[in-house]
């Protein structure tokens, strides 16, 4: 969910790629739902592990899941780091409908955070 709502907020700043370090392959097809809702399609995205990323320029890196902070390598040439400890949405709740509240909650979560991020980096590129 991250990588597509900070790509629908600041993609026209800086080139948005997402990576774990225990990835799927796929991205759960609820956090799609949930991005579908509001207007960021997903359908085409799928997880990707950080070693993809060891050998390219990242100036930038925001991890967002839990404890990922700690698990994350220090790219080289990176510049900036940034952390916000999302709640996983799958570890929140039991039933069905409390999952798809759960994904809602953390997705509006991280949408906050990350339109504001993206505000705050366009008027800092402000002449």
């Amino acid at each position: 969910m991250a990588e597509g709502i900070l790509r629908h907020s600041a993609g026209d700043l800086f080139e948005v790629a997402s990576a774990g370090s225990n990835p799927t392959g796929q991205v759960h097809p609820l956090a799609i739902k949930v991005l579908d809702e509001i207007g960021i399609d997903a359908s085409g995205h799928h997880s990707k592990h950080l070693n993809d990323f060891l050998e390219k320029p990242v100036d930038t890196v925001v991890t967002v899941c839990g404890r990922a902070d700690q698990a994350c390598p220090t790219f080289p040439g990176q510049v900036n780091r940034y952390h916000w400890g999302f709640e996983d949405p799958p570890k929140m709740a039991t039933g069905d409908a409390e999952l798809l509240a759960a994904f809602r909650q953390v997705r509006d979560e991280i949408r906050l955070v990350f339109e504001a991020f993206a505000a705050g980096y366009r008027q800092a590129k402000m002449p």
